[in-house]
């Protein structure tokens, strides 16, 4: 079923999902115990192949921001996306944070679709349930952003304890979140008005800060401020990000939900930071051993 189809949001839209995709040809930092973890095509194109799958017959609308990439990336994403769903968007090597804000700019701008997904290049996804993350988004009122990542963090650390809401949709459990990173999916209207938020990255705010000043969570609380102090010194850094770069959010903003799949449909590909209850080494040895197929192939014409 074609998640949009029923909703008078997307109707009028051309495709059911616009993605502005960001990827960088070098690896930020090592995964170590996991295929491919200091090549950067070849785990590129496992991550894509994942990601290709987990859409499954969405019609998509995909802008590549390509930071310093030389030419075999785009031509991997032309491997595995036709021509009427790709915008190729060369970029000279301007960072993470300046792909960040042309990813906001990208998908506010356009007018594919309602529903909008940031995409990072070093996540690994299951197949065929990209789809779930749109139904649950477009079905529920109180659902403003989901995040296909289940942080370990969010079960480790004193900053993300605090009560949450549960959902059951589509066979599986949702829960609300404080935090995630910078791969999330949500409409085009409610990003256009927190647009100021997701751009104070740009300026150096930590993604974490940003989504603590959207989902309201631990930012008027002083006790553990202070508690903080002394255990966690970082966590206060966070907390006093948000004040500083996104006060008038938290004061006169809207407070926003954040939602996570449990399991997770995606996860970021840190070694130490996998999400839980999948076995994702498993999946991308399988993309590892494709990968090396068709290398083999290619090798052989």
């Amino acid at each position: 079923m074609n998640p949009t189809q029923n909703h008078p949001q997307t109707q009028k839209r051309t495709y059911d999902l616009a993605i502005a995709y960001r990827i960088y040809p070098k690896v930020a930092r090592p995964a170590q115990g996991l295929p491919f973890s200091e090549d950067k095509f070849k785990l590129s194109e496992v991550c894509l192949q994942t990601f290709k799958k987990s859409l499954g017959n969405l019609r998509v609308k995909l802008w590549v921001l390509l930071d310093g990439c030389p030419n075999e990336y785009a031509d991997l994403f032309k491997k595995y996306f036709e021509d009427h769903e790709l915008v190729l968007v060369p970029l000279e090597g301007v960072g993470n944070q300046r792909t960040f804000a042309t990813q906001i700019e990208v998908l506010c701008a356009q007018d594919d679709s309602e529903v909008v997904y940031f995409a990072e290049d070093d996540y690994l996804y299951l197949p065929g349930q990209f789809s779930s993350m749109i139904n649950f988004l477009l079905e529920h009122e109180d659902v403003d952003f989901v995040s296909p990542y289940d942080h370990p963090d969010c079960y480790k650390l004193d900053l993300h304890k605090q009560p949450k809401w549960l959902k059951v949709h589509g066979g599986r459990h949702w829960r609300t979140a404080a935090s995630t990173c910078l791969s999330f999916l949500t409409k085009q209207q409610t990003l256009k008005k927190v647009e100021p938020v997701f751009h104070s990255y740009e300026r150096r705010n930590f993604d974490c800060s940003l989504w603590l000043s959207l989902t309201k969570h631990r930012v008027f609380n002083p006790w553990f401020f202070a508690l903080q102090l002394i255990q966690a010194p970082f966590v206060c850094k966070i907390i006093l990000k948000s004040w500083v770069y996104c006060w008038r959010q938290i004061l006169f903003g809207r407070k926003r939900r954040l939602w996570i799949p449990v399991p997770g449909i995606a996860t970021h590909l840190d070694s130490k930071a996998l999400s839980p209850n999948v076995d994702w080494r498993a999946l991308m040895k399988r993309g590892e051993s494709q990968t090396l197929a068709e290398i083999s192939v290619a090798k052989c014409r």
